[in-house]
């Protein structure tokens, strides 16, 4: 098997709360050490409340020093979780792979619950590779380790090409 270059990314964390900040953000600070354990820089964490033009600002500013931007929380269907509606925009490329196999994982683990879940992946319109996962620490864990980390470098040298 060819042995393939590292590539290191510079990502930044959002988390999308109404109830967490930077100190209790526990699925925020999961990310960061996963990502730093695997040779990857974590250009800056930020925590927004569950609002649109929150999560846009937040995410614009984290795209502007990063090549890869993660997002947690606001995934659901609940009232409040408009995540997948403030950053679905963003997407220029889908990357539908990506949710398939989150919801699939998480159905192994969490079992018909998973398919409340609207992760999703792509590129955005400035070549940003965008993750949106849940917010809990399992679901976070689950994208971090089995998903994004193993393919990361990967997803970065195919857009390059």
């Amino acid at each position: 098997m060819e042995q393939k270059e590292f590539i290191q990314a510079h990502v930044g964390i959002l988390t999308i709360s109404d109830t967490r900040n930077l100190e209790t953000d526990k699925s925020g600070q999961l990310l960061v050490a996963a990502l730093e354990a695997a040779g990857h820089v974590v250009t800056e964490r930020l925590v927004v409340k569950d609002d649109d033009f929150l999560i846009n600002t937040g995410i614009a500013k984290l795209k502007s020093q990063s090549d890869c931007v993660i997002s947690n929380g606001g995934t659901g269907i609940a009232v409040r979780d408009v995540t997948f509606e403030a950053l679905w925009d963003q997407v220029e490329q889908e990357i539908p792979g990506f949710g398939e196999l989150f919801r699939m994982l998480s159905y192994e683990e969490i079992g018909t619950r998973a398919m409340l879940s609207r992760a999703f992946a792509g590129f955005t319109h400035d070549n940003v590779l965008l993750f949106v996962v849940p917010g809990s620490t399992n679901a976070c864990n689950l994208a971090i380790n089995k998903l994004i980390i193993p393919e990361l470098p990967h997803f970065l040298a195919e857009r390059r090409k």
